[in-house]
């Protein structure tokens, strides 16, 4: 995020991009809510759902699945073809404005409209509520990045922003909502494929001598693989041995047969997890780990601020923190690590810039938003104010995928009253709220099918089959279907592709999978 999560609240327009953050963030989906009933903020949502927050937004704009970057240029175009952009704000803070402008003129709110399924009014109408407020944020999660196009629906937020010029003021930014606590202090910590800590490329020599000469090691000089194409080397043969922590990819990952084909012909597998999920079902070796209340660390969380974690209570059972399991690890195949999550604290401060300042001593007093450079260092609400990483703000051009395919398209996504892959949500009396996976489907698409509340549907393609509940009303548009991704017996990634990714994230498109729905006739 480039700003707070209390920013989020100073934006005189909130524009929310494929994230149903009622369900998935419902924090900051419940104050966006209660702003926009009070009227104290106008909420714009771009989402092909009609989701608890688009409900409650000024204007909701439904496109096809993947067909953000074509909306987003239009909206842009109507930005510049009614004078509605900061013009001071791209001439001192911006390059390559010249092409960007170029590119847009042509994505008119008509042809958009033709792509998309946008009518071209309402993408006049959210181009200048956005455009025309002092302060307006843009916030986005996996229903932009989990399409091939992804990366490139990204970058034409952040076109959008400067174009505005709303970046590096309170109230303005890009937010970024992260799908799993402590994920941005993980890819902080290198756990990318191609980056090591604070961001430092994998293939750039003055990083990796760094971190070599902190370490004593010799580092890999190319790009590690994504968790996808490490599935497809297990299944090749050309990875061995996987070691899994906190994930569960047998529910999470695409393509579920694949996935379980990819695990099962590893040599060794070993799972290092709070519960006995699906994934650790097929591990060799599982080893018990303990959970946040459990133990001592730090989280950063969606808005880059580093906070303490202090351990409650104890462990159950064998249970061991990650530090002990991973520090015993390493003391068995004679590499030195540090034991102590203090320690690894300020190895943190001494290696990764952006966390310079921070130390247990200044966390005891609240969180500090990276990037803190040293001890006196009061940490970064808000990045870009003067000047962005790289100096000027690149304005890119991206030009949308082919247009989105006719025919039945799964969406997928979170429930409120569940978590990711169940393992600790269905194990508690919250997951019993909504404890059966269903499928809901528009009543135009119900009546052609012959498809009526309550009965069960089989929904399926070249990969898998599930059968789940229908639910006949208008959250989903027609055209699409969408099911929940929490349930083993319901596993909506047996349906999901892990062929076609995004060629420059390497994410997997989860978003928008061709399917086959028909309603199932039981024998009484």
């Amino acid at each position: 995020m480039t700003n707070t999560i209390d920013d989020l609240g100073r934006a005189d327009v909130m524009l929310l991009v494929g994230s149903n953050a009622t369900d998935a963030h419902p924090v900051i989906g419940a104050m966006l809510r209660a702003n926009a009933r009070a009227g104290t903020q106008r909420l714009v949502v771009i989402d092909p759902r009609r989701t608890s927050l688009a409900r409650s937004a000024v204007l909701h704009l439904r496109p096809r699945p993947g067909s953000d970057v074509a909306l987003l240029n239009a909206i842009m175009n109507v930005v510049l073809d009614e004078g509605l952009a900061d013009d001071a704000f791209i001439a001192e803070r911006t390059e390559g404005f010249e092409a960007l402008a170029a590119h847009v003129r042509e994505w008119t709110p008509e042809r958009a409209e033709e792509f998309t399924g946008v009518p071209a009014d309402d993408i006049r109408a959210a181009a200048r509520i956005f455009a025309e407020a002092e302060r307006g944020a843009i916030g986005y999660c996996m229903g932009v990045t989990q399409h091939v196009g992804g990366t490139d629906t990204v970058l034409a937020i952040a076109d959008l922003a400067m174009l505005t010029g709303n970046i590096g003021r309170e109230g303005t930014g890009v937010y970024p909502l992260r799908g799993q606590n402590n994920v941005q202090g993980a890819c902080d910590m290198g756990a990318l494929p191609d980056l090591l800590p604070g961001y430092k490329r994998a293939d750039d020599p003055d990083a990796r001598a760094a971190f070599e000469q902190a370490w004593d090691v010799e580092l890999p000089t190319t790009p590690g693989l994504s968790v996808v194409e490490m599935t497809q080397a297990a299944h090749d043969g050309r990875v061995k041995a996987l070691y899994v922590m906190g994930e569960n990819p047998v529910l999470s990952d695409p393509d579920q047969a694949h996935v379980v084909e990819a695990l099962r012909a590893l040599d060794f597998l070993v799972v290092q997890d709070i519960f006995l999920t699906e994934t650790a079902r097929l591990a060799d070796v599982v080893l018990p780990a303990a959970a946040f209340a459990e133990k001592d660390g730090t989280f950063t969380n969606t808005e880059r601020r580093v906070q303490l974690v202090r351990r409650a209570v104890a462990p159950p059972g064998e249970a061991r923190t990650d530090l002990d399991i991973v520090w015993g690890l390493c003391r068995r195949i004679g590499v030195t690590a540090l034991s102590s999550a203090k320690g690894v604290m300020a190895e943190i401060a001494a290696v990764v810039p952006q966390y310079a300042g921070v130390t247990y001593e200044r966390l005891e007093a609240g969180g500090l938003q990276w990037p803190v450079y040293d001890a006196d260092h009061p940490g970064t609400p808000i990045l870009h104010a003067h000047a962005f990483t790289r100096g000027l703000g690149m304005f890119v051009v991206v030009e949308p995928q082919a247009r989105p395919a006719d025919g039945m398209i799964l969406l997928t996504g979170r429930l409120r009253e569940q978590y990711h892959t169940g393992s600790m949500t269905r194990r508690s009396v919250i997951g019993e709220l909504q404890p059966t996976a269903f499928v809901e489907i528009n009543p135009i698409d119900a009546a052609r099918l012959d498809i009526a509340e309550g009965d069960v549907v089989e929904i399926d393609n070249e990969r898998g089959s599930i059968q789940v509940e229908a639910r006949v009303n208008d959250a989903s548009p027609v055209g699409a279907v969408f099911v929940p991704m929490h349930f083993a017996e319901a596993a909506v990634n047996a349906l999901t592709d892990a062929s076609r990714l995004d060629p420059q994230s390497r994410m997997p498109a989860l978003k928008a999978t061709p399917v086959r729905v028909r309603k199932i006739v039981l024998k009484r």
